[in-house]
């Protein structure tokens, strides 16, 4: 091949590689593959440019440029913009705990491909839920450098003695008498939550003596 034939494609592969780039900074850093199809573009060529290290593949079906441009926060808001925050991770951003966990747990749709979580980086937990119940007691929440949804702290508390079995001990009890000292809860809406989560039993015996 003439040195000017190998000048012309390999000057070609950059301005598909600029395009490509400019395409996923305007949409947010992370675009799902279905997204790149807008482009035109050969999807041959996008494996070409993960296997040279001109783009990173976070996980099947999810690209970016460079995975050091995002916080493992900011990764899971755009990984997951439908889960919500719950357990240890909610307990963390609130403030709750001192001892930051690892990994991430958050709360969704039971109907969600499982295949979502098949990632090593961030780790991320899932509790599959009813879709119906993703829709009450739900906030955001700034984490990091970005905005997730999180339960409200009354229907935390509620998820978190629910699921009690599945947390770590002694931030599960940190993250209670944390809760029972915070001067901005609201008890009455805990027990509305408790109803909803079938835990009313459970807030009356472990924490409703201290309220």
């Amino acid at each position: 091949m003439a040195k000017t034939d190998s000048y012309a494609i390999s000057e070609k592969r950059e301005l598909i590689l600029d395009r490509v780039k400019e395409f996923i900074y305007k949409n947010g850093g992370v675009v799902k593959k279905s997204r790149l199809a807008e482009l035109g573009i050969d999807y041959r060529r996008i494996l070409d440019f993960v296997e040279r290290g001109d783009l990173v593949r976070i996980k099947s079906g999810y690209y970016t440029v460079r995975l050091g441009d995002f916080s493992e926060e900011e990764l899971l808001a755009k990984l997951f913009p439908d889960g919500v925050l719950n357990l240890e991770s909610a307990l963390y951003a609130y403030g709750y705990i001192e001892r930051r966990p690892y990994g991430f747990t958050i709360s969704i749709d039971k109907n969600t491909s499982k295949s979502r979580f098949k990632l090593d980086f961030p780790q991320v937990t899932p509790l599959y839920a009813e879709p119906e119940t993703l829709e009450f007691g739900v906030a955001d929440i700034t984490f990091g450098k970005a905005t997730m949804r999180i339960f409200e702290k009354e229907r935390l508390i509620c998820e978190c003695l629910k699921y009690q079995d599945k947390m770590n001990r002694e931030q599960f009890k940190e993250g209670m008498f944390a809760y029972i000292k915070d001067t901005q809860k609201d008890v009455a809406k805990l027990m509305q939550f408790a109803k909803e989560r079938k835990v009313v039993k459970k807030v009356q015996t472990m924490i409703g003596v201290w309220l």
